[in-house]
């Protein structure tokens, strides 16, 4: 059979594997291409603040996604635990996203305003001490370090390369007050980083202590801010993926 000439033949197979691959990867990327935006725009969606964003740092750098995912399926056991399913938008800005893959602990994805900052510092300082049973190791460093937000700037730089709108130019701040309003827009100016990562620690207040801003004060801000940005009031709560 002329398949058997193939399949002994290793160039061959390899020219013809490439060429099949080659085209499964051109049904898959060319459409989108073609199409105004991938991401359905949703009203709320913004890039993080120069506080959260250091927050995230840190949360990505003690491996708090090992154990906790970031990302709700749109069925309904996860919607009844967790709240209304993960909409793509709500990830645009992230780089790396923060979906996960396991979950030793439970979903993070609408954790925002779900607990006090009281609570969220103690949690993070001692878990057993509001949760007995959890098995999250203490993070009693983040109250002690003083956070470091002298690359402020270039750290929104790097992300800025990547897509993110921080402004630096007339052109894109006001491009930004078009988008997401003043407010927001001022928050991503570049130039203002570490007053801006300042003033919001100091009228946030989040670790407590306002004499110091700590690695906790970033990660708590980060946190807080974790599904709190889409009014999902719009959306149909009833809309799940059922088990037959």
């Amino acid at each position: 059979m002329k398949h058997d000439k193939i399949e002994k033949n290793l160039g061959l197979l390899m020219l013809f594997t490439m060429v099949v691959i080659s085209i499964g990867g051109l049904v898959e990327i060319v459409p989108l291409f073609h199409i105004n935006d991938t991401i359905e725009k949703v009203d709320g969606v913004r890039p993080y603040t120069p506080l959260e964003l250091r927050g995230r740092d840190i949360y990505q750098r003690e491996g708090c996604y090992l154990c906790h995912s970031q990302m709700i399926r749109p069925f309904r056991d996860e919607a009844l635990r967790y709240g209304h399913y993960s909409l793509a938008a709500e990830s645009k800005y992230d780089h790396p996203f923060q979906w996960g893959s396991k979950r030793t602990g439970p979903d993070l994805a609408r954790v925002g305003g779900k607990y006090s900052n009281e609570w969220q510092v103690q949690h993070l300082k001692a878990p057993r001490s509001v949760v007995p049973e959890s098995i999250m190791p203490n993070y009693p460093w983040l109250l002690e370090n003083d956070l470091d937000f002298s690359d402020m700037a270039d750290r929104m730089r790097a992300l800025k390369k990547v897509g993110v709108p921080y402004s630096e130019s007339k052109a894109e701040y006001e491009a930004n007050v078009k988008e997401f309003g003043q407010d927001v827009a001022e928050m991503l100016d570049i130039q203002k980083a570490q007053e801006n990562l300042i003033k919001q620690a100091q009228t946030g207040n989040y670790d407590g202590d306002a004499t110091r801003i700590t690695e906790m004060e970033a990660m708590v801000a980060y946190l807080q801010m974790l599904g709190t940005l889409v009014d999902f009031s719009q959306y149909d709560e009833g809309h799940f993926v059922q088990f037959r």
